[in-house]
This record gives structure tokens, sequence and C-alpha cells, in this order.
């Protein structure tokens, strides 16, 4: 840290996200200070340095991780080059935020949690904003036992932003930029895990139902055609905890996106958590014991109530010396294996156990 204890922030990669909440979030904390950033030219870099109100450029990535200026390394970069920086940040004794979908597939994200393993850094991942307001209340109806026995885990997930076919391909359907990371896949395999537990085993398929789009116009994705990522993903899953999962995703799904869901069926009771991001009444829970006719809503307590504070809880992990803040390298590791196996089955036509190996 700096010597008043102000905690001074370098940003690699300041686009869309950093503008909507992370510098936001940051300059509403007392003792931070933006102090630099790095995008992919020096011209972005001079846009967000104005439009952020951050005194400094740096030259290179390489350069903003060296300097002595930088306490915490911000990593607002799209995945392929989440676990080159990341390693380079903590191998260089800074602590480190990294946007979520970790890294291109668990053998990077190994690499990842390894290097964090290894120091005394803070590291982080971006949360999932879909399942924020009620996930204490989750994981406390969860662990008190509402459901009982879980037997069935749903999970249902359907956005249209692939639905144009005349659409410019994006890069997070470009397997060199995106990896194995496909729509929310990552997202919601991170919450599941947080409320239930680990998977056993998956069972996949996957369709690329647009297979050829208006070329990409970004980074190494300029001028390609082929779409990597599928549109369509199914997953049958075992848990640990015995029950079955079934999860769809799609990325073409025309007026799907509401209501996206997760579902816990058990013994004793069901619990349905309709995703959200910031609207009034997102991220509604309703419940039902085997005792009741029908589903009512959930009415979360205030003081359980989730709200956007990533930067508040990164920065104050820092200044705790708490090294794993949630989502932490280790819950995003978890999500990782998950998506990895997800794609080995696709590709295989077998299912997997988990862990790999």
């Amino acid at each position: 840290m700096g010597t008043s204890g102000t905690i001074r922030v370098g940003f690699i990669g300041a686009g869309a996200i950093c503008r909507q909440r992370h510098v936001p979030g940051l300059r509403a904390l007392p003792g931070v200070e933006l102090v630099g950033v790095v995008n992919s030219t020096p011209e972005s870099s001079a846009r967000a340095a104005a439009e952020y109100a951050i005194a400094r450029t740096y030259e290179s990535p390489e350069a903003l991780i060296a300097s002595d200026e930088i306490d915490v390394v911000w990593i607002g970069t799209q995945p392929y080059l989440h676990r080159p920086y990341s390693v380079a940040a903590l191998e260089a004794g800074k602590h480190v935020f990294c946007q979520a979908r970790m890294a291109l597939d668990f053998a990077d994200a190994r690499l990842m949690h390894d290097a964090w393993a290894r120091t005394d850094r803070t590291a982080m991942l971006c949360p999932p904003p879909h399942y924020m307001r009620g996930d204490r209340a989750m994981r406390r109806l969860l662990n008190e036992g509402y459901v009982g026995r879980v037997f069935h885990v749903n999970i249902r997930h359907f956005i249209e932003d692939y639905v144009d076919p005349n659409a410019p391909l994006h890069w997070r359907q470009v397997g060199s930029i995106s990896g194995v990371n496909t729509m929310h896949l990552g997202m919601l395999f991170e919450v599941v895990q947080r409320w239930l537990g680990p998977i056993a085993s998956v069972t996949a398929t996957a369709a690329t139902h647009i297979a050829e789009r208006p070329a990409a116009q970004t980074n190494q994705g300029a001028g390609q055609t082929h779409v990597d990522r599928p549109d369509s993903v199914a997953v049958a899953a075992t848990m640990a905890n015995g029950a079955i999962l079934a999860a769809t995703f799609s990325g073409v799904g025309r007026f799907g996106g509401e209501p996206n869901m997760v579902e816990v069926y058990g013994s004793e009771g069901t619990i349905r958590y309709l995703a959200g991001l910031d609207a009034p009444g997102s991220g509604r829970i309703l419940v039902g014991k085997r005792t009741d006719a029908a589903l009512h809503e959930y009415v979360i307590p205030a003081a359980e109530e989730g709200t956007w504070q990533a930067e508040a809880d990164f920065i104050n992990a820092v200044r705790a010396g708490k090294r794993d803040p949630e989502p932490s390298f280790i819950d995003g590791l978890r999500y990782m294996e998950v998506t990895d196996a997800i794609f080995r089955s696709v590709t295989s036509g077998h299912s997997v156990e988990l862990p790999l190996g």
C-alpha cells in the first residue's frame, strides 16, 4: 500500500463493466486511488484514463504489473488473458481482482489458483449478479434443511444475445478468446455448487445453430466468421449429495430470458429462485413445503438481502488480510472444472467423472 495506507489500483482492460460498476464502486470507497490503466492500444488507454479521471497510462500490462505505484491489479480483459496477467501480478506481489469466466479452461484456472496459493495475496473473481439478492437466504434455507434430502436440481438459463444471424461474431463465440466458457455456464455452476455442494459427473450435448456470422472485429478474433462456441447446451449431472441435476442453456432463446431460474426439489419441500439483476423485485424466491397447496413468495429478510458490493468486498479483504473473498480462486477453479468437464463430455460423447485428473 501507499505510505498513507491508500490502496492503489491499476486496471488492465477498462471496458463496460468498469464503467458501469467497478470504477463507481471503487471511487465510493475511502482510501482507494485509481492510479493507472492500460488497454489494448495507447489510444484506448488514453480514452479510459480521461473518462475515469485516472492520472497515468502504462505502455503495457507488464509495465503496470511491475510498477511500485500499484498495489492491486484489476483485470478487465477477455478470458484468454486472465491467466497470464493474474499469475504475473501475483508473482509480482500484487493483489488481484479478475473478471469472471476465470480462465480458458481447467488447466489454465489451476495455474491461476496455484500461483495464488503460493502467495499471501488477496485474489477475487467478479461475482455473478443474477443470484446475488437472495444468495444468503438460499444458503440459510438449504443449510436449515428446508427442502430435506435434495432429489433434483433444475437450471434454466436462456438469453437471446445471439438470436440475430446477421449480428457480428462476438468474442464470447471465439474459442481462442473465451475457451470452454459458454454463455452463463460457469456462473450457474458456481452458484449451484456454493448452495448444494460439488458435481460428481456430467453428461452433456451441445449445438451451434448459427455456425457462420459476419466477421468479428475484436482482438485476436478479428476477421473470423466461424462460431466456435455452442448456441445451446444441455447437461445431465449427478451431485455428490445424490441429487440429479438437469441444466439447459441457450443463447438463441428468443423471448426466453424471463424467468431464468434454479429449482431445488427435495423430500420436504421445493425452492425456486427466479434470477434477476438490479431491477426492483428481481432475485425472487418461491418456496413450498409438501404440506402446502402451492408455492408462495419467500420474503427475503432485509439483513440477508444482497446488493452489488464486489469492490467493497475485495478492498475490505485486502485491508483485513483475507486471501479468499467470495468468489475466490478456489470457487473459480471448481466452476471451471465443471465447465471443462461439460465440454469434454460434448466432445467425447461420454459421461465425465469429477474431479478431473
